[in-house]
């Protein structure tokens, strides 16, 4: 059984929920007067100073919270001004019940003017949002931003899409937000994060069986979902039953990324690693490696010569490699080990991306694809730059078209898999983003694929075990610090 605490469902998703809940046989109503009572009780105790509530109330059932919400504050002794964007007996369903059976007078949204004291409840438009908001909704949210008062987003800040994390035209930038159930992939990827404040999810009744049947293949990226594909160490653990880790160097003046990768990955538990350098990199790598060993692998013959007598469970290139041919013709020979291909590795293909999704396209999945944007952008062109769909969206179309495992990085890593599961990474501190990071994280995910972990889980935990490190490394973080942070433990 899934957690809630790692479900992301999609605003039509939730819908679905919404739906089969009251198919059931619960009074929706009564889910709407649950929801307008938590964020009124959120409200009273994160606000208790507050000189004046203001609830901004939209057309649809977020709208419909916010009523509740204002009647629950006014029943508290709060004061409490609702301005709202259509009259009561212009709304429908639950929302029109919600308005009727309010006792506070409603206003128009454009007549709201921010006041020092006041706390702004959204009730607006919440996680639905999937068209860019008015120029009224703009003015208003500009004006309440301006005034810097507190902002309690009823479900999602209004104007960031629910799916995409995106801004609409325009989004309130939220001190607090309550959802309901479980999270929105809008609540974790930029910038929506950023605009959330402290998010409360809230349980307003809706059995798990119900929820759980509901749920798509996005998740948030948290150990319950892949500790169990994890490593254990046994008495008879030995270093090749750890699996021995190669990471490919670039030539004498490019040395240093292989190395992080290299240490990372011996620090996240792989038995062995070596580095492979060409031969005008020997004497520096040997200069600065210990634990890690090293072996000249000069020439693709070199490579297919090790291969045949070597145990390689898994195998990183791409950090500090070098853009070309090499590197194409070593991804060629290494096409039926575990994979991961970064940086330089990735750029290799960017003239005909095709025949790198080709020398992977058949078996099970064992190619770990780590880009940014730029070099997502160069693999995928026409996915990067399609606009109608989010980051999410486009980690899995790509996912599916390479037959790999697509780690689409930044502060709101998406890892997606060629079977359509996507999970969203949140735990990265803002430090991570330094020179280097990268190579660590290539380290990390290569020593728990040279462990036998499966690509997307290998990933997966890779991604989050990276965000720890950065997080016991510290503010003052450098690419070495957080290699030696590399462990990983459960």
């Amino acid at each position: 059984m899934t957690s809630n605490s790692t479900l992301l469902f999609t605003p039509a998703e939730m819908s679905a929920v919404d739906a089969a809940a009251a198919a059931s046989g619960i009074p929706s109503f009564d889910l709407m007067e649950r929801a307008g009572q938590a964020v009124a009780a959120l409200a009273l105790r994160a606000y208790p100073d507050a000189q004046r509530f203001v609830v901004l109330c939209g057309p649809g059932n977020n709208g419909g919270d916010g009523y509740v919400a204002a009647r629950a504050l006014g029943e508290a002794g709060a004061t409490v001004n609702i301005h709202q964007m259509a009259n009561a007996d212009m709304l429908a369903g639950d929302a029109r019940h919600a308005a009727m059976t309010c006792n506070v007078k409603g206003a128009t949204l454009a007549s709201y003017q921010p006041q020092p004291g006041d706390v702004v409840i959204d009730a607006i438009f919440g996680a639905g949002l999937s068209r860019a908001v008015s120029p009224e909704v703009i003015s208003l949210i500009d004006a309440v931003n301006g005034a810097e008062i507190p902002v309690v987003a009823v479900d999602l800040p209004s104007g960031v899409c629910g799916l995409r994390g995106k801004v609409l035209g325009a989004a309130f930038r939220a001190s607090r937000t309550i959802t309901f159930m479980a999270l929105k992939p809008g609540h974790l990827l930029l910038p929506g994060r950023e605009l959330c404040g402290e998010i409360e999810v809230f349980d307003i009744g809706i059995p798990h069986r119900i929820i759980a049947a509901q749920a798509g293949k996005i998740r948030r990226n948290d150990l319950a979902l892949w500790s169990s594909r994890l490593p254990k160490s046994s008495v008879d653990t030995h270093k090749y039953k750890r699996g021995h880790l190669v990471v490919f160097s670039g030539g004498a003046s490019h040395t240093g990324a292989a190395r992080l990768s290299a240490t990372a990955g011996l620090n996240a538990g792989a038995g062995l690693v070596t580095v492979a350098a060409p031969q005008n990199a020997m004497t520096i790598n040997a200069g600065a490696l210990t634990a890690v060993m090293l072996r000249q692998v000069e020439t693709q013959m070199d490579l297919k010569d090790w291969l045949e007598t070597s145990k390689i469970a898994a195998c990183v290139l791409g950090p500090g490699f070098g853009v070309g041919e090499r590197a194409r013709d070593f991804v060629q020979t290494l096409k039926d080990k575990p994979l991961l291909l970064d940086a330089d590795g990735i750029t290799s293909f960017r003239e005909k991306p095709e025949t790198l999704f080709d020398i992977f396209s058949q078996g099970e999945t064992r190619l770990v694809l780590t880009p940014h944007e730029g070099e997502f952008a160069r693999l995928f062109p026409d996915i990067a730059a399609d606009d109608r769909i989010g980051k999410v969206e486009k980690a899995i179309a790509a996912a599916i078209r390479s037959h790999a495992v697509v780690v689409y990085k930044g502060a709101d890593s998406v890892i997606a898999s060629p079977d359509g599961r996507a999970y969203i990474n949140d735990n990265a501190p803002a430090w991570l983003a330094t020179a280097g990071s990268g190579d660590v994280l290539a380290g990390i995910i290569g020593a728990l694929l040279a462990q036998g972990v499966p690509a997307f889980e290998a990933a997966a935990a890779g991604v989050y075990f990276h965000g720890e490190a950065a997080h016991r490394a510290g503010p003052a973080m450098t690419a070495e610090s957080l290699a030696e942070h590399a462990g990983i433990g459960v």
